[in-house]
């Protein structure tokens, strides 16, 4: 398989895989308490529930604004009062998330070790550079690429074009790299070989496709990469 010659380069999902998006759960709490996992819950599935819908119609909506979307639908599906500060400060952490213990040292180890990294994500480029930076994380990445440009989102399969465009190379030499596992279930069928973070130990999709690898943080890349250079 063509797939499994060598491994030119990594890319990544970010939101979820680099950056948790349940992080926003503890601010959440303290504007409503008790509510605040639900709201943030709620707001992760309308954001992805939006996305997948606008990509199906051919409606796009940045991320951005579609998370702004998201978040307004969460509130009221709750029965929230979403005041305009209570919206902003929500707003601003979703931008600034924290990201996962591991993350940093694994990707520091494989970029160390010669691969090409890119993010390839459904946020704006403001997004992500908001991200990057607030993670330590500024100068890892030799891509980073926003649905912006294709103006659609994953899993289309001008989102995931992005990636062989960028390193140059076919998808069956980049290891794309998600904790979402449509997002990973979309990459496998696109052509790239696949690894899902699978933290919370969820169960695959029934799509009829499985990702190459699997492991339960981040810190299980590098072992899989390794056996496919």
């Amino acid at each position: 398989m063509a797939g499994m010659k060598s491994v030119r380069g990594i890319a990544f999902d970010a939101y979820g895989t680099l950056f948790d998006v349940y992080a926003v759960g503890a601010l959440a709490e303290e504007l409503f308490p008790g509510k605040g996992a639900l709201l943030a819950e709620y707001w992760r599935v309308a954001q992805i529930d939006y996305s997948r819908i606008r990509a199906l119609c051919g409606r796009y909506r940045d991320f951005w604004a579609l998370t702004g979307d998201a978040l307004d639908f969460a509130a009221a599906k709750l029965g929230l009062a979403l005041a305009p500060d209570q919206r902003q400060a929500l707003m601003e952490q979703y931008a600034a998330l924290k990201a996962f213990p591991e993350n940093l040292e694994v990707l520091q180890t494989l970029k160390g070790d010669g691969l090409k990294l890119a993010i390839l994500s459904n946020g704006t480029p403001d997004m992500l550079k908001s991200a990057v930076g607030a993670a330590g994380m500024a100068g890892v990445f030799d891509h980073i690429l926003s649905v912006d440009a294709v103006r659609t989102f994953k899993t289309a399969p001008e989102a995931y074009q992005m990636g062989p465009d960028a390193f140059g190379c076919p998808a069956g030499e980049i290891v794309f790299v998600s904790s979402n596992g449509w997002d990973v279930c979309g990459a496998s069928w696109f052509g790239y070989q696949s690894f899902w973070v699978n933290r919370a130990g969820n169960v695959l999709d029934r799509l009829g496709v499985s990702p190459q690898g699997e492991g339960t943080s981040l810190a299980d890349l590098p072992g899989f990469v390794a056996q496919r250079r």
